[in-house]
């Protein structure tokens, strides 16, 4: 093995290393979640007691008619919103007891976000996009360098650090995005239609990388999807529907 092969295959163990929790232990327990939104006078209910529990290294897919809670959820998992009534507990963090100081860090330390847009910088290349959200951190910029350069090699892009967004296939943008959200180490990554825009074979390659993130670095994925073949993919699929689990 070349020497450069060898430092990519080593600072991708170390990656996988760092990233591995433990298993079988529940990461997500929600407990008769209700959330509910008032549109004028009239109060919406978006998710109707709402019980879920999920365990550590899951790789589960929610999938539902539009409108049936499934972001409303995902958003309530990543600390994004408050249950109205009910408790939320995401890695031992209550959510519904939290400042809105103490989510931001939790969504720093324990979330990673992937969205069917890709949300890059077009004035950035690829390695700076992933970097960004490291610049909040304490992490001197050798070694912000160094994590978005791992993460770029464990999505397969080491050879695309340097590329700005146009000049990247819609596949490859999306392993940018995926790249920027694993790059501080998430506990848990939260996908909302992940391969919304991609043809299949760019779909089937982003899935196909969900699962590696799964099954190598031990990450807890929940993803959003109205595609069956992408469902698939997971190893549970729950199926939402007015605010209710069926």
């Amino acid at each position: 093995m070349s020497t450069e092969a060898q430092t990519t295959a080593d600072t991708a163990e170390q990656y996988r290393t760092s990233s591995a929790p433990a298993t079988g232990k529940s990461i997500i327990t929600l407990t008769d979640v209700t959330k509910t939104y008032v549109r004028g006078k009239e109060p919406l209910t978006v998710l109707d007691g709402l019980t879920l529990d999920i365990r550590e290294g899951a790789f589960e897919a929610l999938m539902g008619p539009s409108g049936s809670g499934k972001s409303t959820l995902l958003n309530l998992i990543a600390g994004l919103d408050r249950p109205s009534s009910g408790t939320a507990v995401v890695a031992g963090n209550d959510i519904g007891k939290m400042s809105d100081g103490e989510l931001a860090k939790f969504r720093a330390r324990h979330i990673g976000f992937i969205f069917q847009s890709y949300n890059l910088m077009p004035v950035l290349t690829a390695l700076e996009n992933v970097e960004l959200p490291l610049l909040l951190t304490k992490l001197s910029s050798a070694d912000r360098k160094k994590r978005a350069q791992t993460a770029l090699r464990v999505v397969g892009l080491e050879d695309r650090m340097t590329h700005y967004p146009r000049q990247l296939s819609g596949g490859q943008e999306q392993r940018v995005a995926i790249a920027r959200a694993i790059v501080h180490d998430p506990t848990i990554l939260v996908c909302d239609e992940p391969t919304g825009d991609l043809d299949r074979k760019s779909a089937d390659d982003i899935l196909a990388l969900l699962s590696k993130l799964n099954v190598e670095f031990k990450k807890t994925i929940l993803m959003v999807t109205h595609d069956p073949a992408a469902a698939e993919r997971a190893t549970l699929t729950r199926h939402l529907d007015k605010g209710k689990l069926r």
